[in-house]
């Protein structure tokens, strides 16, 4: 499969990641870190575009590669239109879906546009995106909030969910889409997901912080509350999205977003840390709870992934509160990189057909 080659980029807030696979093998991995002082040059995500590709562009001819003998250029997929997990062409229907940012701007808009970029300077190659954050499997009667003019969306950690779920099928020797699982994305942002053979019927809005706190985010806030804050006149808008995206969680009680510095607080008798990080673990095994319901009880696996996974104190307290309702495995990091790989990798065998973004 090495006459496969794949390059596969992902656009983060602060930092540019990208590596090129001869088939399943990373013959190349780097990772692009960009200054406040850098990004503060340009007024908005889009605006990043030539920067960044260019960036990509100049390394891969510094490490001497053949551009183009590399015919599958994928991105992380951005916020556009809800979709069903895949590996979708891009067209221009997205990338203009991605550049109007519809759902929101994001560094990983940046993705579809940087991949057909680089696809279009190559003779024989296309562009594709994966398991993109608006991945919607939700059933009909998870999308209902309580009232009618709030719907409950589907945006989470679906590319790192869905490749440690299929990672754990591998390893048991059984296939996804026969399982029922619990994933847990624990990182920057938390995403608690019901996959029931293969599709991922609930889960909750990790962008906009609802479920589990966060290293930065809030998490549900208890909304009598809330309203009350926002017509107190004491903040604005900006300020209060701030305290739910980014400088909630460990942020505001801690005053930092370093969950190994939280770990190690905790460790060395900071009774404030230890008591923030456990407060944090334990709602995620509520939330894995809810999940368990969603599922009917019927559990094949809880499943704990993303960087916080690295914690064993963390990841054991979730799973001695979880595991009367299935096994719990841990899946530390994400390698949001090879799981773009490998999802090209399945399109470039004829494992599964690319799909077409709706027009």
């Amino acid at each position: 499969m090495s006459e496969i080659r794949i390059l596969a980029i992902n656009p983060g807030s602060t930092s540019t990641k990208f590596a090129v696979y001869y088939g399943s093998e990373c013959r190349l991995k780097k990772t692009l870190r960009h200054s406040i002082e850098e990004l503060s040059l340009y007024d908005n995500i889009i605006d990043q575009f030539e920067f960044r590709k260019g960036l990509i562009i100049d390394s891969l001819v510094e490490e001497g590669f053949d551009v183009d003998k590399i015919k599958y250029i994928i991105g992380r997929g951005g916020l556009t239109y809800p979709l069903k997990s895949g590996v979708y062409l891009v067209n221009n229907r997205m990338l203009e879906h991605a550049r109007a940012g519809i759902y929101g701007q994001h560094a990983s808009n940046l993705g579809p546009l940087i991949a057909d970029y680089i696809a279009l300077q190559i003779p024989g190659a296309h562009a594709y995106v994966a398991d993109p954050v608006v991945v919607d499997e939700l059933e009909d009667i998870a999308r209902f909030s309580g009232h009618p003019m709030f719907e409950r969306r589907s945006i989470f950690h679906a590319l790192n969910q869905k490749a440690t779920a299929r990672i754990h099928a591998r390893k048991i020797a059984r296939k996804y889409e026969d399982l029922n699982l619990i994933v847990v994305h624990l990182g920057g942002g938390i995403s608690v997901g019901a996959h029931q053979k293969g599709v991922v019927i609930d889960v909750n809005n990790a962008l906009d912080g609802e479920g589990p706190f966060s290293p930065e985010r809030s998490g549900t806030l208890p909304a009598g509350q809330l309203i009350d804050l926002c017509f107190s006149n004491k903040y604005e808008k900006d300020e209060i999205r701030r305290m739910v995206i980014g400088e909630g969680g460990y942020v505001a009680y801690l005053g930092t977003n370093d969950a190994m510095e939280v770990e190690n607080r905790a460790k060395g008798g900071d009774d404030l840390a230890l008591k923030v990080q456990d407060a944090l673990g334990y709602q995620v095994a509520k939330a894995i709870g809810e999940m368990a319901v969603v599922l009917n009880g019927k559990v094949d696996a809880v499943l704990l992934t993303g960087g916080l996974a690295y914690n064993q104190y963390l990841t054991q307290y979730i799973a001695k509160k979880v595991e009367f309702i299935s096994a719990v495995h841990v899946y530390p990091g994400e390698d949001e990189l090879e799981a773009l790989a490998m999802n090209t990798l399945r399109v470039a065998t004829g494992e599964v057909e690319p799909l077409n973004y709706p027009n």
